[in-house]
């Protein structure tokens, strides 16, 4: 039999991550403890969705909550480009590091100066790889051009393409590429031809094209994916649902490096 491969999958979600990521790395890590083998983070970092990276602080003296977001250089990439492509402006970081001190601690804040990451899903990565959180991970991240190819087909994706002058990520269905705008309203694409290196996978294809990558053994589940996994796509995985945590939606911000 192989060594266990425990996986975990999560969007970038906030620049001090949210507690039921915390909350999944701990049960992964107790389950290593357990039964041996590797860890690995499937970061979606393809997701284009602005709202995933709301980061929800409270304030160290009143405790009243206060939620933070990256900046972005324009509409367009707020609001269709992929995470790993969303560019974060230098005055959004200097801005929000003046006011983080009334909300975290002195080595939280100090790690978040430090970090100077040009798009928001790599801000993510490296402000949790700077609070230990990573440690002894292998990341998997969906943007990654190798793992797009390496992935399976699948017929419920998106595509990243060229749109007045950024890389949007466009909805592929019955054969037309289109943009959400809010609603039941779309923004529909000239046609165009694509390669595996620009699809990425949709809610309901993601286990699919995931686990073709990594190969898994165990799948640590959020309470929000208990209800859409379609576990019959990998009938070979064990699934287990992550540790329950209390305000799971507000910001992890405790340093374990």
């Amino acid at each position: 039999m192989s060594a266990p491969r425990i996986c975990f999958g999560q969007q970038p979600c906030g620049f001090f991550p949210r507690r039921y990521l915390h909350a999944k790395i701990v049960t992964a890590r107790r389950l290593q403890a357990e039964i041996g083998g590797e860890i690995v983070f499937f970061c979606h970092d393809s997701d284009h969705d602005p709202r995933e990276t709301q980061t929800t602080l409270r304030h160290r003296q009143t405790g009243e909550p206060s939620r933070f977001n990256f900046s972005f250089v324009n509409r367009i990439q707020r609001k269709w480009s992929p995470l790993f492509l969303k560019r974060v402006p230098p005055e959004w970081r200097a801005s929000t590091a003046r006011q983080l001190p009334a909300y975290v601690g002195t080595a939280a804040s100090g790690l978040f100066k430090q970090v100077a990451a040009a798009t928001a899903a790599d801000f993510c990565l490296e402000m949790y790889r700077g609070m230990g959180l990573l440690d002894g991970m292998t990341v998997v991240r969906s943007g990654d051009p190798a793992v797009r190819r390496a992935a399976c087909d699948i017929t419920d994706f998106f595509v990243d393409l060229p749109h007045e002058g950024e890389i949007v990520r466009a909805r592929f269905s019955s054969g037309k590429l289109a943009l959400h705008q809010g609603g039941n309203s779309y923004l529909e694409l000239p046609e165009a031809s694509f390669s595996k290196e620009q699809v990425s996978p949709a809610r309901d294809s993601r286990l699919l094209w995931m686990q073709s990558v990594v190969r898994c053994t165990h799948y640590i589940a959020g309470a929000g994916e208990q209800a859409y996994l379609r576990r019959a796509d990998a009938p070979e995985i064990v699934f287990i649902n992550r540790d329950p945590i209390d305000r799971p939606d507000e910001a992890f911000t405790e340093p374990e490096a």
